[in-house]
């Protein structure tokens, strides 16, 4: 076994919150090491890219918590861009919900925070639409981010320039803890070399893999499959969100299509037919006519689910270990915020009153009560 020299932050897991957080410290002068299995299994990765705090009906302190991740989105979206050189393809292009009925409409959580749109301003709105969707509320407010081509190598490069360490494949064996401090963890290296890393603080944020590094973290995988199709050039500008089906316009006219709910999937790699299936029933019942464009892509990924449904952020019973993880469909919505978050919480900074709720309500304490 060697060993490695003193790591101010050990971030465990590389995928969309694991960088986050990781270029959220580096650029605050912490020396950071992420691990990382394989960044691309990620749910960054494979995600829609949607910011869609209203248009997904989120309800209580996830709403919330929703607004105030998009409030700092576009100035954290900024600085990425500005260090890596990359457009990370952020739009407030207005996510449309449609319904059959009125009733449906006028229940949805976030009723109030949209526009109402009669189907004659429905179809105006959507070119195409099919014409079983009588009503739709359009969030002018929510939009999307190129998460899948732009925002994750955005993030590596910004890491990477400001001094980030990577170890790719390599995946924790034990965390090593003495007196109830965590000192480091044995790795296990794509060689199959084990190698000690030490560490002053560590984060974890593994997705849906958190619960294999620390069983006392209750996530669990629920897999979603996707596909995306080419259509025109800006024929859809807005982000259809079906109940079942989302279809997400990017500029160049390819469409990203998800997703499949699979809760008892675990961890079953790989597309199916029924998924498949299942999303180009979405596209009928959503856009008709896009049924006959061409398939770009398939891809499937795990959310990092809890019980509940709401992350686990914040402090462990470990002194010094931190949690990020279980942020299940919301990942890239609440990336923002969960990184300005741990730093503070890290670095002991004073609150606002919201973010002590916050932590308050997303505890992992809240399991073991």
């Amino acid at each position: 076994m060697t060993q490695e020299t003193k790591n101010s932050i050990l971030i465990i897991g590389g995928g969309l919150i694991g960088l986050s957080i990781a270029y959220e410290f580096a650029r605050n002068n912490f020396k950071v090491l992420v691990l990382s299995k394989n960044r691309n299994e990620s749910a960054g990765f494979v995600a829609a890219g949607m910011l869609a705090t209203h248009a997904e009906g989120l309800e209580n302190e996830l709403l919330k918590f929703g607004q105030e991740s998009q409030h700092l989105i576009p100035k954290w979206i900024k600085s990425i861009e500005q260090d890596s050189s990359i457009k990370c393809g952020l739009k407030k292009c207005g996510i449309v919900v449609p319904f059959e009925n009125k009733e449906d409409l006028e229940k949805f959580p976030t009723y109030e925070y949209g526009s109402y749109l009669n189907q004659k301003d429905l179809q105006t709105e959507i070119n195409g639409i099919n014409s079983i969707w009588k009503h739709g509320l359009l969030f002018e407010q929510d939009g999307q981010i190129d998460n899948r081509r732009r925002l994750m190598r955005a993030l590596e490069r910004a890491c990477s320039l400001h001094g980030v360490k990577f170890q790719e494949g390599s995946e924790v064996d034990t965390l090593t803890v003495e007196k109830n401090k965590i000192t480091g963890a044995t790795v296990l290296c794509a060689t199959g070399e084990l190698k000690k890393i030490y560490c002053e603080k560590a984060i974890i944020c593994s997705g849906a893999w958190s619960k294999k590094i620390f069983n006392k973290i209750p996530v669990f995988p629920v897999k979603g499959q996707m596909l995306s199709i080419q259509g025109p050039t800006n024929f859809l500008k807005r982000v259809v969100f079906g109940s079942k089906t989302y279809l997400v316009p990017r500029d160049d006219g390819l469409i990203i299509v998800g997703a499949t709910v699979e809760k008892d999937s675990k961890f079953n790699q790989g597309n199916t037919p029924e998924g498949i299936n299942q999303l180009q029933e979405g596209i009928r019942s959503l856009l008709p006519e896009a049924i006959n464009w061409p398939h770009m892509e398939h891809w499937w990924g795990f959310r990092p689910c809890t019980p509940d449904f709401k992350p686990i952020l914040g402090k462990s019973k470990i002194e010094n270990l931190f949690l990020a993880t279980g942020h299940y469909r919301n990942g890239v919505l609440f990336s923002a915020i969960t990184s300005n978050l741990l730093l503070k919480i890290v670095q002991n900074k004073s609150l606002k009153e919201v973010e002590k709720n916050f932590l308050e309500k997303f505890s992992l304490d809240r399991f073991e009560i």
